[in-house]
């Protein structure tokens, strides 16, 4: 199994970018769809974006022309550009397969404050 290891998570103003890195142990090229998730406190963990192999991306509405998911298989790494940040953005972001894989499939995440 793939471990995936999040990283670039950190505390943001209202307003500003971040961009997160998911590197993966193993090759992603086999695995057609990935995504990159949020937890914010208090809820349940969502899909915001997913890319698939040939690049085609969907997004959250939430998150629509803000963030911007991209991969790139031969380095084994999913990326999120995130823009014009919202207070609401702010949580722990995860990357993984979509459909999820199974439960110890996730990594540890990493952390997004926005401040207001």
């Amino acid at each position: 199994q793939v471990q995936l290891v999040e990283s670039g998570g950190t505390l943001v103003q209202a307003g500003g970018s971040v961009r997160l890195s998911c590197v993966a142990s193993g090759s992603i090229f086999r695995i057609n769809v990935m995504g990159w998730y949020r937890q914010a406190p208090g809820k349940q963990r969502e899909l915001v974006a997913q890319i698939t192999r040939g690049g085609s991306t969907n997004y959250a509405d939430s998150v629509k022309g803000r963030f911007t998911i991209s991969r790139d298989n031969a380095k084994n790494t999913v990326y999120l550009q995130m823009n014009n940040l919202k207070p609401e953005d702010a949580g722990v972001y995860y990357c993984n397969a979509f459909p999820v894989p199974g439960v110890d499939s996730w990594g540890q995440g990493t952390q997004v404050t926005v401040s207001s």
